[in-house]
Order: C-alpha cells, then structure tokens, then sequence
C-alpha cells in the first residue's frame, strides 16, 4: 500500500512539475509578446507625434493666408470676420408645408350616430 502511495505521490510530482515547465513557457512567451505590443505602441506613438507636429506646421495661419490668396481667383476665399457669425436662433429655418386634407372625416358627427340613446 506504501509502494502505491509513494508511485501515486511520484507521478503526481511528474505531473505538476510538467505543468509548471509549460506555464513558465507559455507565460515568458505572453511576455515576449506583451514586449513587442509595447515596442509598437511606442512607434506608432512617435508616429502620431511627427505627424501632429507636421498637421500644425501646415495649418499655419499665416501659410493658409497666403494659400488663399495665391488661390482666390480658383477658390474665392475670403478671411472670416466677426460679424459674418450669427447666433442659432436668428436662422431662418424654411417652412414645412403642410399636406392638404382631401377627405375630412366628421368626428363629432360619426360619435352622435353611433351612440345608442
């Protein structure tokens, strides 16, 4: 019965120390991975950095101005002053028309025939 216990004992300190090798595997793998998701966060993060830094290099105020008036004959451009903005309920929305009614149905009427005295 000892012999059955230490082989039991032996076989499930085999097995364990199985699992543990393929944890330690499996874990430094989802490491490395984790490393080289990082490595492309941080260039895709420089990426975004260059590109802002050129998106505001070409929005200059002063290069718009002076592509609007190289262009104005094309485009007719003009500088936006403060009175040329309005508030929301000075817009003049248009109308909706409303639809003709071509056959009226006579509610009031319809209830004095159906009611029953």
């Amino acid at each position: 019965m000892k012999t059955l216990a230490y082989i039991l004992s032996a076989l499930a300190v085999f097995g364990l120390a199985f699992w543990a090798y393929r944890e330690n595997y499996t874990t430094q793998q989802v490491l490395k991975e984790t490393r080289s998701l990082q490595r492309q966060i941080g260039s895709a993060q420089i990426r975004l950095g260059v590109l802002k830094a050129e998106w505001a290099y070409l929005n200059r105020p002063d290069r718009l101005r002076e592509l609007a008036e190289l262009n104005f004959d094309q485009l007719g451009l003009l500088p936006l002053r403060p009175d040329q903005f309005g508030r929301v309920d000075e817009v003049a929305y248009p109308q909706v028309p409303l639809l003709p009614i071509t056959n009226g149905v006579d509610v009031s009427t319809m209830a004095a025939e159906g009611a029953k005295p």
